[in-house]
């Protein structure tokens, strides 16, 4: 059997050969240009990527501004409606205090300082002489558990604010618009007086058998 090629049969291979690099040389083009097209679909995802990261960003930015402002005027609504209510209730709870109490005394936003600390009551009344007693009055929009223990402490510490004050009989005052009825017994049980508005005035909301505690040092 003759096993020798002719140089046509060479010719033909190399031509073969030739031709099989051209095509995978052609397959390497392609496969390099998809390579480059998938680098490019990369890179502008990438870049889709970063403007979303920019805007979200921003847009964090812009929210948190907004939020702060929002809170702001929530805050400021929250000070007038305060102000609003204690404005409310000052003609009434003097009333009260004058009529039922026989104070002779009724001071509105009373602030002081002393020894670096600042103390704010809404209402302080007081009468000397015979009576000699002071009430100190909070009033809240909405009444809640810190507002009670609020005034509980300053009634504790009166006679360090007021030493003027201090030989006087102290009572308690909670003046509230909305008052939730487990509160309304706290606020009684705790010996403080309770009034909330009705028909635009506030009312004393006492029980005829309730007995006020005396949170003056001689009454301890």
């Amino acid at each position: 059997m003759n096993t020798e090629l002719s140089f046509e049969d060479i010719r033909a291979l190399f031509a073969e050969t030739a031709l099989r690099f051209q095509e995978t040389d052609r397959k390497f083009q392609e496969t390099d240009r998809r390579f480059q097209e998938t680098d490019r679909k990369f890179q502008e995802t990438d870049r889709k990527f970063q403007e979303t990261d920019r805007l979200i960003e921003k847009l964090s930015r812009e929210t948190s501004q907004k939020i702060r402002e929002l809170g702001q005027q929530i805050g400021g609504l929250g000070n007038k409606f305060g102000s609003f209510t204690e404005g409310l209730a000052l003609p009434s709870m003097e009333k009260i205090l004058r009529q039922r109490f026989g104070v002779d005394t009724v001071g509105p936003s009373v602030r002081i300082f002393r020894n670096g600390k600042h103390l704010e009551i809404d209402v302080l009344a007081y009468a000397n002489g015979e009576l000699n007693a002071a009430y100190v009055v909070e009033v809240k929009s909405h009444l809640r558990e810190e507002n009670i223990q609020q005034l509980l402490d300053i009634l504790e510490h009166f006679a360090e604010w007021f030493p003027e004050h201090g030989d006087k009989k102290l009572y308690g005052i909670l003046a509230a618009v909305h008052i939730p009825e487990a509160l309304r017994e706290r606020v009684l049980e705790q010996g403080l007086y309770l009034a909330q508005i009705h028909d635009d005035l506030f009312e004393l909301q006492v029980p005829d058998n309730f007995q006020p505690r005396r949170f003056d040092h001689r009454a301890q």
